[in-house]
């Protein structure tokens, strides 16, 4: 079965709850930095950010959490940790997109050296920027993973996963089962906000997306 089948067949009406949240900053984002796969700790700002949000996180009483192995996101998926108590498991396939010489370079390096693929890349072309994954093959080894978590969960449980935002994004697409030329329709992630999938009789649908306080109820004809 393929990746996009595997996530349409979940177990309706379970209500289970996966929050995807992107890491606190480091200084590569402040620099406007590739970082890629490249193992970039928290700065301060990023210490705090992941605090204040583990805060309310925790307020959801998750149920498991699982991380990228790279300090950014364990540092961060830490601090939920300490408040709940769970244990945090690592997955390297969590990791953000490996980019090849893209990484470590900025966004106007980037753009002044390899305009063409970079543009390819936003027309939603299948395109392996720095030589590095194609977006297809980052969904292919996160998505599972999640989905292999989410399964685990109880009856209206919550997986928080701490991962990058190439990585959720990606991941997003393929649990939604959209096309992924669409997937770049998906606005990026602020440091330390997340986005909000929930399982409902017709799969996973998108609840929140870039949050940084706790989801409200949906009042109104569409819930």
């Amino acid at each position: 079965m393929s990746a996009t089948g595997e996530v349409a067949a979940g177990r309706p009406g379970k209500g289970r709850r996966v929050i995807l949240w992107r890491h606190g900053q480091t200084s590569w984002n402040v620099e406007r930095r590739f970082q890629g796969s490249t193992d970039v700790p928290l700065t301060e700002a990023g210490i705090s950010q992941a605090r204040r949000a583990a805060r309310l996180l925790a307020g959801l009483k998750p149920d498991a959490i699982i991380a990228s192995d790279l300090q950014r996101a364990a540092h961060t998926a830490a601090e939920l940790a300490t408040l709940t108590g769970l244990e945090v498991m690592h997955d390297e396939a969590l990791r953000e997109t490996y980019a090849g010489v893209w990484q470590g370079l900025t966004h106007e390096e980037i753009i002044a050296r390899y305009g063409e693929e970079y543009a390819a890349w936003k027309r939603g072309e299948p395109v392996r920027r720095g030589g590095g994954e194609l977006e297809t093959e980052v969904a292919d080894r996160a998505a599972p993973v999640v989905l292999r978590h989410a399964e685990k969960l109880p009856e209206d449980g919550t997986l928080v996963v701490v991962s990058h935002g190439g990585t959720i994004r990606t991941t997003i697409g393929r649990l939604l089962g959209l096309e992924p030329r669409h997937w770049e329709s998906l606005g990026g992630l602020t440091n330390c906000c997340w986005s909000v999938l929930g399982e409902g009789a017709r799969g996973w649908r998108l609840l929140e997306h870039n949050a940084g306080t706790l989801p409200e109820p949906v009042l109104g004809d569409d819930d």
